[in-house]
């Protein structure tokens, strides 16, 4: 264990708000897929914080040390379920899983790699009460750095929004900015407001408003599940909704699986996506037309990134982390 969490993960308790106590249960679902070293300080998180009733692990594949920590993990701590044994069922099944078998009233969505910072729950829960039916509220999803991260929140993606954001025209032409999607350099707001779509490192929703939509859409194996879901929140005349002071620190690719096997899903996902959502018989012609486009761009961009790596002028980047032992942040799972 390195302790490449150690200088960003907080997991001191944090103070529970008396208005929370009594009206709401609130159930962390996380789906875990050989997720490295993160998961243990991820957990950790979630388990500081005095507002979580329930954390329902959905272990899809880990190796076997992990496994094991896993086991132990939920046979001395009583607010933890372990669901194994189901094999790598993809992400959103496995998250329909993890909503089935937890109790609570509020679910939280969060990925294995993404640390929640003192009160997010209690914002995300709170922030939700008095909303329409459905709603989603996302976090406000941090790099390391507490620079705001890619996809945080975005525009509407369509083929087109995807195009002139990808190409950057969105931000050259007259009038392109409606059609930019990524909106985490755009200033941060001071409340709780209406975006098309956020990321799905961190979520929150009434189980209610979850079942009603029949939770996520199992055809999506890894990635653009959560698009999906707020596209289908809104479709429903809901509000998908992002919290500037809900924060989440998330790693990102942490999973020790292929980078091209996680593009490719995307891509894949991708390309689903823009066919459901597609309206007639044109668009339809069209999404189906580019779905091979959008896969192959989606598997080229690891190779570009590894040949790029190979450059003279990449320089590695060394991460000074001190040891989590010493600062007493490690969590033994």
């Amino acid at each position: 264990m390195n302790g490449i969490a150690a200088p960003i993960v907080a997991v001191e308790t944090a103070s529970l708000p008396e208005f929370l106590r009594p009206r709401h249960t609130v159930s962390v679902v996380m789906v875990v897929y050989m997720t490295g070293e993160a998961l243990e300080h991820s957990i950790a998180c979630v388990l500081a914080d005095p507002l979580v009733n329930e954390l329902v692990v959905v272990d899809n594949g880990s190796n076997p040390v992990e496994a094991a920590r896993l086991r132990a993990l939920a046979d001395r701590e009583r607010r933890v379920v372990l669901l194994r044994g189901q094999g790598n069922v993809g992400f959103a099944r496995g998250a329909n899983l993890g909503a089935r078998t937890a109790t609570g009233d509020m679910l939280v969505f969060l990925n294995p790699d993404a640390f929640l910072q003192p009160g997010c729950v209690s914002e995300l829960v709170r922030a939700m009460e008095d909303q329409p039916v459905p709603s989603l509220i996302g976090g406000r999803v941090l790099n390391a750095d507490r620079t705001e991260q890619r996809g945080a929140r975005r525009g509407e993606i369509t083929p087109f929004s995807a195009l002139m954001s990808l190409s950057r025209l969105a931000q050259k032409i007259p009038g392109g900015r409606r059609y930019e999607v990524h909106w985490e350099k755009d200033a941060t707001p001071d409340q709780v407001g209406p975006v098309p779509t956020v990321s799905g490192a961190c979520i929150c929703m009434r189980r209610a408003d979850f079942d009603a939509l029949e939770g996520f859409d199992e055809g999506y194996f890894l990635h653009v599940e959560d698009v999906d879901l707020c596209w289908r929140v809104r479709r429903m005349g809901g509000l998908v909704l992002f919290h500037p002071k809900a924060e989440v620190i998330h790693l990102g690719h942490t999973s020790q699986t292929s980078p091209i096997r996680v593009e490719y899903h995307k891509g894949v996902g991708l390309a689903r996506y823009f066919r459901k959502r597609a309206n007639g018989l044109p668009d339809t012609v069209a999404a189906w037309l580019l779905s091979p486009l959008i896969v192959c761009t989606a598997v080229i961009r690891p190779v570009m990134w590894w040949l790029k790596s190979l450059s003279p002028r990449a320089l590695p980047m060394q991460i000074d982390a001190p040891d989590p032992e010493k600062k007493g942040l490690s969590s033994k799972i």
